[in-house]
């Protein structure tokens, strides 16, 4: 993405917070249902009843609006992430329970709307990563290197990136082939993760 990927301004009144969000969830719809190429600002105007102008105030372009789609699903993957790497009993219970818990946690935004996911997914490998967005993925990568560095992994940082990528290719695959039973997909993640961690399933 070449044009500009960040808002002009963020809202900070109840209207324009509300305009704010309409344009988020008209272009949602229009992603989920139509896919990117349906998407235009002038298409997101009209979905959201707003002024085109109005939608311009927040948003100078159509990636700025798929951009800060991409930023609200990481932060979501960032706080169900957060409700496992903060529960001090899973992370230091059995390790098949604490990466089963994990992999449901990364399954949960594909659940919540899996085709709106899958779009975004597909968006975000092209996308030109702004600071915002930089921050929130090393901030979570941190988390999970410090994971498993305390696990024993001999070198924290290649599991963490080898691990993220097996579970994103896996979820993609389940994505495409039309597969939406979540859970069976965290379970088969969390069988690839402890074979890679060089962990018994039932130890």
């Amino acid at each position: 993405m070449s044009a500009p990927a960040s808002p002009r301004k963020k809202p900070t009144q109840a209207r324009s917070l509300a305009t704010w969000n309409a344009v988020l969830e008209a272009a949602a719809h229009i992603l989920r249902k139509s896919g990117p190429g349906a998407l235009t600002t002038n298409a997101v105007a009209e979905r959201a009843g707003v002024s085109i102008g109005s939608l311009y105030q927040y948003f100078p372009s159509k990636e700025a609006i798929l951009a800060e789609l991409v930023r609200r699903m990481k932060q979501d993957m960032i706080e169900d992430f957060a409700e496992v790497l903060d529960n001090p009993a899973l992370c230091t219970g059995p390790v098949p329970d604490l990466v089963l818990a994990l992999m449901r946690a990364g399954c949960k935004h594909h659940a919540r709307d899996p085709e709106l996911a899958r779009r975004l997914e597909q968006i975000e490998v092209d996308m030109q990563m702004d600071a915002e967005l930089a921050v929130m993925k090393a901030t979570l990568s941190a988390r999970f290197v410090q994971l498993l560095r305390g696990l024993g992994a001999s070198d924290p940082e290649v599991a963490s990136r080898d691990l993220g990528a097996m579970a994103m290719g896996m979820a993609h695959a389940a994505l495409l082939s039309g597969d939406d039973d979540f859970e069976a997909l965290a379970q088969r993640m969390t069988r690839a993760a402890l074979g890679y961690l060089g962990h018994p399933p039932g130890a």
